[in-house]
């Protein structure tokens, strides 16, 4: 550690060492690519450090409008270099394996390679993740940059593939900088404060693992937050509520991953989920080895968004009479639970992406990675944000050691979707009639 913090020393050293322009001088994109051009074609250790700093500094100093000018030159000019792959091309012969992998590192972009040198900066790689954040905010209405941003992904995936990655259990004794980041980052249960935080990592039966990269040791990458609890929960108040029941870790018989959330919007696509939840299954067997029970407490965040684009499209999963409850009862209403239970049941077996894999992008997750789906609850999450996403309706996926391989397999192979016996039943149940809610409105 006392090495690699030297070398971090020495290099930072050597990339402030002389003068240099200011970051804080106003630079155009057209001007910040012929430095991007010079570090590329730059063979000193010492002068490349200094412009890599260089192009950091003054990227992060520019405006909105300047980074978006430099994206897209960025992905104009530093391409392929087309004649060389043409080389390449013709040089290559069936069987000819050098001849191969120069037709490979021909048809890289320059782009990577840019990226790369960059990344020689000590503390550039969590830069470099900010700066792809930065870009995935254009590509979604530039189609033109999606390359660029597939340059990105493609040396992110290799720079964070597990063997990098650490997993830390984070309590009460965990730095005040990693805990601050815990609450900004929880993305799907919003941490109250202190209060809230403390009862999460520091009660006896509430875990908390993430992952981190050597690169970034202050900031999570993804977190997951467990309860060990003697039942599987129905709503997300029991986990949550302060004056819930307190119970020996010892004695548990199930433990609840009830929130998962990823820190980094730069690595968008860079998949740590399934690692973290294998990981942290093997690090609570190794502390509880009679635990054997793992499920989620999940929300199904794009319920309300299926309905919405159901009702437009006259999609069939949408039976007759839940076509028309839905239509009188508009967006300011909440549903009676034997109405959406049985609905939300049908969506999570049924409705598909264009993809073809699972519409709620929960359910994708947790079904790709081998768990089943286990149980419906219908009002267990009562927030403002429950209501609005699926009206409340949250699910349990569960991962069976012994079945989540061919849970997986099948999910992969053709979009299986292991289900249990009762939200099969439920998402079949016969239409009932339902009583219509008067004045319930959607608050918290």
């Amino acid at each position: 550690m006392a090495a690699k913090s030297f070398l971090s020393d020495m290099l930072q050293r050597i990339a402030n060492a002389g003068p240099f322009l200011s970051s804080k001088a106003a630079m155009t994109a057209d001007q910040l690519i012929p430095l991007c051009k010079e570090l590329v074609g730059d063979k000193g250790e010492a002068s490349g450090l200094k412009n890599a700093l260089k192009i950091l500094d003054i990227y992060e100093a520019a405006t909105p409008e300047d980074r978006h000018g430099f994206f897209v030159k960025l992905a104009a000019e530093f391409g392929v270099d087309h004649s060389a792959l043409s080389k390449a091309v013709a040089d290559w012969k069936p069987g000819d394996h050098a001849a191969a992998r120069k037709l490979y590192y021909a048809a890289e972009p320059k782009s990577q390679e840019l990226i790369r040198r960059l990344n020689r900066v000590p503390g550039a790689t969590a830069r470099l993740v900010n700066m792809r954040a930065d870009l995935l905010g254009y590509v979604k209405d530039e189609p033109e940059l999606k390359s660029l941003d597939h340059d990105f992904q493609h040396l992110f995936s290799a720079w964070f593939n597990r063997g990098f990655l650490e997993i830390e259990r984070i309590d009460w004794s965990t730095s005040a900088e990693i805990l601050e980041k815990i609450i900004a980052y929880e993305a799907v249960h919003r941490i109250q404060g202190w209060d809230d935080l403390r009862q999460r990592v520091a009660d006896k039966d509430r875990r908390l693992f993430a992952f981190f990269h050597p690169a970034m040791p202050t900031d999570p990458l993804i977190f997951v937050e467990v309860a060990l609890t003697r039942d599987i929960p129905k709503s997300i108040a029991s986990i949550l509520d302060q004056e819930r029941e307190h119970i020996d870790p010892r004695v548990a018989n199930a433990a609840i991953f009830y929130s998962i959330s990823n820190c980094q919007f730069g690595l968008r696509g860079i998949s740590f989920g399934n690692f973290l939840i294998k990981q942290v299954v093997a690090e609570l067997q190794k502390e509880f080895p009679s635990l054997h029970t793992f499920v989620t407490l999940s929300p199904v965040p794009g319920f309300r968004r299926w309905i919405r684009s159901a009702l437009e499209t006259n999609d069939p999963l949408l039976k007759p009479e839940e076509r028309a409850i839905l239509e009188q009862l508009g967006e300011d209403k909440v549903p009676p639970d034997d109405f959406v239970a049985p609905l939300a049941a049908r969506y999570l077996l049924n409705a598909r992406s264009s993809k073809g894999s699972a519409y709620d992008p929960v359910a994708n997750f947790h079904l790709g990675n081998g768990a089943m789906l286990h149980k419906v609850h219908a009002n267990a999450d009562r927030s403002e944000r429950g209501r609005s996403i699926s009206w409340g309706v949250m699910v349990n996926y569960l991962y069976d050691e012994n079945k989540i391989e061919e849970h997986h397999q099948a999910y992969a192979t053709d979009s299986t979707v292991a289900a249990s016996s009762e939200v099969k039943s439920l998402a079949n149940a016969k239409f009932k009639k339902v009583v219509m809610p008067q004045a319930k409105t959607e608050t918290a």
